[in-house]
């Protein structure tokens, strides 16, 4: 089963969309229970870092989505479900995170020509699945040892995903992404 955890701040009918698109049965949840049992966990999120926090302690669920990452189990973060897997976001005139992985979330400069947050497709080069990827956000992780693609925006080389063991994340929204996100979410889910 995979687990697609709601705390109020995911963009859940895409991403469920998307992995219906490619045959796999997904459930959405806020049980700790059902995500603890979960063969794959997917973090999303849209929307601040504060009050997506506030609402994973509010529902319970920072344990569960922590034991998750760290069980060995394939996770997936996507968008703000990345960012808060970081220790440190400076959204909200900063908020400290899941710490789950090693780095911190920083606003994009306001540089002319490049309109924040930054909305539409990037290219993205590294390891694994370089393309263009489909983008919103306001905020970017800083590349770290885990990085695996990077993008730029705003004069700013900036973490478009992370791969260390199970865990993935990405800042872009595979779901939103065409071919490129689905062939992604399938690799994740070991169709490919």
């Amino acid at each position: 089963m995979i687990a697609i955890v709601d705390y109020k701040a995911g963009n859940l009918t895409s991403v469920k969309n998307a992995f219906d698109a490619l045959g796999v049965e997904t459930v959405v949840t806020r049980d700790p229970a059902v995500i603890a049992s979960a063969d794959r966990v997917v973090f999303p999120g849209v929307g601040a870092a504060a009050s997506a926090m506030a609402n994973l302690k509010e529902l319970g669920l920072v344990d569960a989505v922590k034991a998750a990452a760290g069980s060995g189990r394939p996770f997936l973060g996507i968008c703000l479900g990345m960012q808060i897997l970081f220790e440190h976001s400076e959204e909200d005139g900063g908020v400290d995170t899941l710490g789950i992985l090693r780095g911190r979330v920083r606003r994009f400069p306001d540089v002319p020509g490049c309109k924040v947050p930054e909305i539409g497709w990037n290219s993205v080069e590294g390891t694994g699945a370089a393309g263009e990827f489909y983008f919103v956000h306001s905020y970017y992780a800083e590349v770290v040892p885990e990085t695996n693609l990077v993008s730029e925006y705003a004069g700013v080389k900036f973490t478009a995903m992370v791969a260390k063991g199970s865990l993935w994340a990405c800042q872009f929204h595979p779901e939103k992404s065409g071919r490129l996100g689905l062939d992604l979410l399938a690799r994740w889910l070991g169709l490919k």
